[in-house]
């Protein structure tokens, strides 16, 4: 990775693209708009007109003025009230200087209780058929995640000779998912959180084909929350409701993790198994674990380099 890349200025190459995208999105319009009486089409994708046009010329998230990410967030928010019946709050917290996020996770105290899948998918606003957490059941002495069960369902856990190994997005430090992006609608931000533009994605999943964790996750329909569970409290690059179409992922709780608080699946653990922090930071628990522990990453010979470490107790 570059200096440039690192520090956050890195800016996407879609100059070409960007011209030819807008060439196309206004030849749909006008095609929609000639077969389409003008109620109908300023309903169309529930928001109004002048907003679905706002969407369609949009600049890459990384491109805008202050001023333009204001207007992209006040559309995020009417879209909301118009879908959900809500009002929600989008911030656009920027990373936090000093800071690179990791996480390590204690495989000796996970049970398979699941309470992490559960928090994220709530705190997320994922709906009920996108999961950024997978927990695999696995057998002792096995490494071979391919051979444990994803879907296992017992009525008590943990099951005798299991072990249970947690999965999501590893946050690479080299994410071939970013590599795979012909737009660079996914990129790093510069405290480590691989992230996504998911109004500039449009859903050729080549980040998904790349990633060798299948920690990424089209978005084939609106989620289909429930608008007294929606969370109200989203950020720009996380939680805030997406369109339908996209890639997602797990961004490390970012409308939480930049404000201080933990990720909702560390508060969520009851065994005091996940370990979040600054890998900067000489003195946080994180560093400690790495410094003292026996810690392994999944498919570390491909060179990623996640920043989402595995331990055991002695």
């Amino acid at each position: 990775m570059t200096d440039q890349e690192k520090d956050g200025k890195k800016q996407p190459r879609d100059q070409e693209f960007n011209a030819a995208r807008r060439r196309f999105f206004a030849k749909l319009g006008g095609v929609a708009v000639a077969g389409a009486s003008g109620a109908a089409y300023a309903a169309w994708g529930g928001h109004t007109l002048s907003d679905t046009f706002a969407d369609f010329f949009q600049k890459h998230y990384r491109q805008m003025t202050p001023d333009e990410v204001n207007d992209t967030i006040e559309r995020i928010k009417r879209k909301a009230q118009k879908r959900y019946g809500v009002d929600i709050e989008c911030a656009d917290t920027p990373a936090i200087d000093g800071v690179v996020f990791g996480y390590a996770l204690n495989i000796s105290k996970c049970r398979g209780y699941r309470d992490c899948v559960h928090a994220c998918v709530e705190e997320n606003n994922l709906g009920s058929d996108t999961q950024y957490i997978r927990v695999i059941e696995m057998d002792e002495g096995s490494s071979n995640l391919h051979a444990g069960d994803h879907y296992y369902d017992p009525a008590t856990v943990p099951m005798e000779g299991k072990y249970y190994l947690p999965v999501s997005c590893m946050q690479c430090d080299d994410p071939p998912c970013v590599k795979a992006c012909p737009i660079e609608a996914t990129w790093m931000e510069p405290d480590g959180i691989v992230v996504v533009d998911y109004d500039w994605c449009f859903g050729c999943r080549y980040c998904m084909t790349a990633c060798p964790y299948q920690a990424r996750h089209f978005n084939w329909g609106h989620p289909d929350l429930d608008p007294e569970k929606i969370n109200k409290t989203t950020h720009y690059l996380g939680n805030r409701p997406r369109p339908r179409g996209v890639v997602e992922k797990c961004h490390f709780c970012v409308q939480r993790t930049r404000n201080g608080d933990q990720p909702a699946c560390q508060e969520a653990c009851p065994t005091g198994a996940r370990v979040f922090g600054n890998l900067l930071d000489p003195n946080s628990e994180i560093r400690y674990i790495l410094e003292n522990k026996a810690v392994f990453r999944l498919k570390e010979d491909l060179g990623t380099e996640p920043k989402f470490w595995y331990f055991r107790d002695a």
